[in-house]
């Protein structure tokens, strides 16, 4: 099962109080919204891998949900891999000190383009009509990390799914919104190491940067969007 979560009923009213409504996307628009699915890649899903986070698995039935509702829409999916080139470990030497030697080792080797641990989690539904795009940092909107800007030209709305919650989907989420893009990190299609760390993420992220909702809250919207056009 995904993460047991409910948002805190402070953080909501606290919400509320600001900006009129505990939702700024209220209403979705198909052609202008993007699921952007974050590294659900066997390397974050599956053990004996060292990111393996076994409970995002328990997602996968609603992040394919939400592509087929988003592609009937009119929308763009879009899957985003992580991949450690060797430089990154000079370029990026910041997270290069995270890391032991043997643990170095096996994440910038496991995530190797040609490497098991690169691929997408088999049971993904992705369609040709899809787009791929491969990001060096855990944000794929810092520069140098990725070209996603140009493959959502015309979008401005971005469902966030994927793993880990707290690292890269929040990364690429808060970069998201500081470029202007309306962000809603979805609570069931995301997943973290613990309950505690994924609660953490999209509690502040609700606070501070955007909008947290369920997969079913979602499908409901581009439903009423498919309707409406």
């Amino acid at each position: 099962m995904p993460h047991d979560f409910q948002m805190p009923s402070a953080y909501v009213e606290r919400v509320t109080a600001r900006q009129g409504r505990p939702h700024t996307c209220e209403v979705l628009d198909g052609p202008t919204t993007a699921l952007v699915v974050v590294d659900m890649q066997k390397y974050f899903m599956v053990e004996p891998f060292a990111g393996a986070c076994p409970i995002a698995r328990t997602v996968v039935p609603n992040v394919n949900r939400l592509a087929t509702a988003v592609r009937a829409a009119g929308g763009r999916v879009v899957w985003l891999q992580m991949a450690a080139p060797w430089e990154t470990e000079t370029t990026w030497s910041a997270v290069r000190q995270l890391y032991t030697e043997g643990a170095a080792r096996a994440r910038w080797g496991s995530m190797q383009p040609e490497a098991e641990g690169f691929e997408l989690w088999p049971d993904l539904d992705v369609q040709a009509e899809d787009q791929r795009v491969v990001k060096e940092r855990y944000s794929a909107f810092i520069t140098g990390s990725s070209d996603i800007e140009p493959v959502l030209d015309g979008i401005e709305t971005l469902l966030i799914a994927g793993v880990a919650t707290n690292v890269c989907c929040e990364s690429t989420a808060r970069d998201a919104m500081m470029l202007n893009y309306r962000v809603v990190m979805v609570s069931d299609a995301s997943a973290a190491a613990t309950d505690a760390e994924h609660a953490a993420s999209l509690g502040n992220f609700y606070l501070f940067f955007g909008d947290v909702q369920t997969t079913s809250q979602l499908l409901d919207r581009l439903a009423v969007g498919v309707e409406g056009q």
